[in-house]
């Protein structure tokens, strides 16, 4: 499980910061600016998703690993 968590957040701290380089240099890199219903929020969801990444490391951290 606690592998499981730290895979799943570094995807959400990828995407996240993903999603705020293609912002902020219009490089075509990430899934945010692709979903449709984000269109206008996508700065947003990426500092949603580094905050999510974030909290599934320390979810992570919390987990024994036995």
């Amino acid at each position: 499980m606690k592998q499981l968590l730290e895979f799943l957040g570094f995807v959400a701290v990828l995407q996240g910061a993903m999603g705020l380089v293609h912002e902020f240099t219009d490089w075509n890199i990430g899934l945010v600016q692709r979903i449709g219903v984000l269109d206008g929020y996508e700065v947003y969801a990426s500092a949603a998703l580094l905050a999510l990444g974030g909290a599934l490391f320390a979810a992570a951290e919390s987990r024994t690993s036995g």
